[in-house]
């Protein structure tokens, strides 16, 4: 259920989004995410790396690559293609990072504002540092008249927020990695759908609200809407004990089955229901 409505009042913005991080932490312990003020910069050194140092390419840009080569070799004894490489790095990224605005819009309706230039992150330690200014909000939040609030007026409008401001975080990453992914235009705009979608679909689970988590991203995505190429797509599956569950077909493959031509994840678009059903199954 969503966060309790904050006390009424004037509120910096690393105040209006700390409880909804916290709360991602203690459900998924392996992210965690540092907030600060829009004046402050996010954390950099000690490995901490900006998301504007890895957007400009360069060295930077090929030691976040090269760390998921050294993983997928290690993990799966072979080397793997390049645009591989290149499409789970950008899912390492994506996937946090869409967290970052899609939570709280989900526990708080509250949407977040974070350009390349507030964000940081130690992929050694699991953490992100965002340094978050403006933000969305309806008109009856406690936090609508704390500095950097803008207030729309419905929930149809807070979700066009969602959509935008993702938008704005991913355009220039998906610029930088798609050359080497051997990707563009459509085929990037559904990877970020796909890591919107299952991302707070997962996190939602973890929550245990998967049953509204699954219900407001069909809200948020219910068709392709520019410059997302697709839709949050969910259906029901019936799976080996009756029980009916929610699943979908990603927009695009992550290309794991490159590494276990054996093995397709469970909302592959190459996995058939039986074995979708099966893995479901296995998973429940």
């Amino acid at each position: 259920m969503p966060l309790s409505p904050a006390p009424t009042g004037v509120l910096a913005p690393s105040s209006v989004f700390a409880d909804v991080y916290r709360r991602l932490a203690d459900v998924f312990p392996t992210l965690r995410v540092d907030v600060r003020d829009g004046g402050e910069a996010p954390r950099t050194g000690d490995g901490w790396l900006t998301a504007e140092e890895l957007v400009r390419g360069g060295p930077a840009f090929e030691a976040f690559l090269g760390r998921d080569e050294e993983q997928i070799a290690r993990d799966w004894g072979r080397a793997a293609r390049p645009d591989v490489i290149a499409s789970m790095a950008l899912h390492r990224y994506a996937w946090p990072a869409c967290l970052l605005f899609t939570l709280p819009w989900f526990l708080a309706r509250r949407v977040p504002s974070i350009p390349v230039g507030a964000l940081s992150f130690q992929r050694g330690l699991g953490r992100m540092s965002v340094a978050l200014g403006e933000f969305a909000c309806l008109p009856d939040d406690p936090a609508a008249a704390s500095p950097g609030a803008r207030v729309v007026p419905d929930e149809d409008a807070l979700r066009a927020e969602v959509r935008a401001a993702v938008a704005e975080h991913l355009a220039p990453v998906l610029g930088t990695f798609g050359p080497r992914m051997r990707r563009r235009g459509r085929a990037l705009w559904g990877m970020a759908t796909d890591e919107i979608v299952e991302g707070l679909w997962y996190v939602g689970h973890l929550l245990g609200e998967e049953e509204r988590a699954v219900a407001e991203l069909r809200r948020l995505l219910p068709e392709p809407v520019a410059p997302y190429a697709g839709s949050a797509a969910f259906r029901e599956l019936t799976v080996r004990d009756g029980q009916s569950v929610p699943t979908r077909d990603r927009v695009t493959c992550c290309l794991f089955y490159t590494l276990r031509p054996d093995s397709t994840c469970a909302t592959c678009p190459r996995t058939c229901d039986s074995e979708r059903a099966r893995k479901l199954s296995d998973a429940n």
